[in-house]
């Protein structure tokens, strides 16, 4: 018999879920802390800021870790951390993986099979491997058969489509590292930030080639660290001990696994998966206050300006260059200073994206707060923009 009165609606995660509880290890270079250590170390400070001890813990969702390869990192952690949640799942869509977490577990929530859910994600690249198996972990995750034979690491694949972004819409250079330039500023405000030097347009430009058209600067850290979060039910969230940040929409969308059978280069999967996060929250780009956007290459960020609605298709490149990703602009991002120059230990690195919006909304941010921030988007991508997924984030459940 088929159900009647199932709509959208009332099928949607707006508002169902709260983040009760936001912490992190510490980043950058985290000499003689092990993978599992960094995760404790975040997992307590999340449960801390929640309120609550690790009995109440009932879920728990990773992501993997290169340093540490359990092939169920969800289930060794909650073994070493002393829990035995009733649902449990260790995800692998690459630099998405940290929104697609949230997205889970706030559908999780929503359909009864848990009621405080760990998001964790931890990872020692820096210190627990060599650079050259840091970079060779993420290059071997590509196709054995089509792309590993011709020597396509994820760094080219992101940077075809930034020389297709060039030839099509005249974007520069200039215009990526000046996104370098922007998200250093943002770090310099930041406690802890891995990376914390002034720069220039002239020094990304003059830092060496890594795969044309970018340059050192224009690519992420390599870091160790790990962020955790606790994602309780709305009903249970008031009685934390901080501020709840509600979730209000998510939306995912994969469009391929080769580079060369992406549909387009230049327009992808995010326009996709924030449409679906926009509707199911009832907010529009213009809406929204702060966002984190997954930062591995700077012309990564100039496509993503353009797909998730904050500026028109093509004018990405100008969109950075009028300064309107900072301060005054039209959308501060990475308020942190990003994966560019806070800290990137892997697929755990988005998660600091959304400890970033988290603590925004909480108005926690001190000088780097921005003013009256109220909703927050963070987007997260991965494997040559294969993968991708947004989630929208608020201080009240309804708006």
């Amino acid at each position: 018999m088929a159900l009647s009165g199932s709509t959208s609606a009332t099928r949607s995660l707006r508002g169902r879920s709260a983040i009760t509880g936001a912490g992190r290890s510490a980043v950058g270079r985290v000499e003689g802390r092990s993978v599992m250590a960094l995760a404790t170390d975040a997992a307590q400070a999340a449960l801390a800021d929640a309120g609550l001890d690790r009995g109440a813990i009932d879920g728990v969702l990773t992501s993997v870790a290169f340093a540490a390869p359990f092939h169920r990192f969800s289930v060794a952690f909650s073994e070493y951390f002393g829990i035995a949640p009733t649902f449990s799942n260790t995800l692998q869509v690459s630099g998405a993986t940290a929104a697609t977490m949230f997205n889970m577990a706030a559908a999780a929530i929503t359909a009864g099979l848990a009621n405080n859910v760990l998001v964790l994600g931890a990872d020692s690249l820096l210190t627990g491997l060599s650079p050259d198996l840091a970079l060779r972990s993420m290059t071997e995750s590509r196709d054995q058969q089509y792309e590993m034979p011709f020597g396509i690491p994820v760094a080219n694949t992101f940077a075809m489509t930034a020389h297709r972004h060039m030839k099509e819409f005249g974007t520069t250079s200039e215009q990526f590292a000046k996104v370098a330039v922007i998200h250093r500023e943002h770090a310099m405000r930041t406690p802890d930030a891995q990376m914390t030097m002034p720069i220039t347009v002239e020094d990304v430009l003059n830092s060496g080639w890594v795969t044309t058209p970018y340059h050192k600067l224009d690519c992420s850290l390599i870091s160790d660290g790990a962020a955790a979060f606790v994602v309780s039910a709305a009903d249970r969230a008031a009685a934390g001990r901080s501020k709840p940040i509600y979730i209000l929409g998510g939306g995912e969308c994969y469009t391929h696994e080769h580079i060369f059978l992406m549909p387009s280069l230049t327009t992808t999967g995010a326009v996709q998966s924030s449409a679906r996060a926009y509707a199911m929250a009832g907010v529009a780009p213009r809406d929204i206050d702060v966002a984190g956007v997954y930062d591995c290459f700077t012309g990564t960020v100039v496509m993503m300006l353009e797909d998730l609605g904050f500026c028109p298709k093509g004018e990405g490149g100008r969109f950075v260059d009028d300064r309107q990703i900072t301060y005054g602009g039209s959308i501060p991002i990475n308020t942190h200073g990003g994966l560019l120059s806070f800290a990137h230990p892997g697929m755990p690195g988005s998660l600091l994206h959304f400890l970033e919006v988290v603590e925004q909304l909480r108005g926690r941010c001190g000088e780097r707060q921005v003013a009256g921030a109220e909703l927050g988007l963070v987007h997260s991508l991965g494997a040559g923009f294969a993968t991708q997924a947004t989630t929208i984030l608020g201080t009240e459940a309804t708006l």
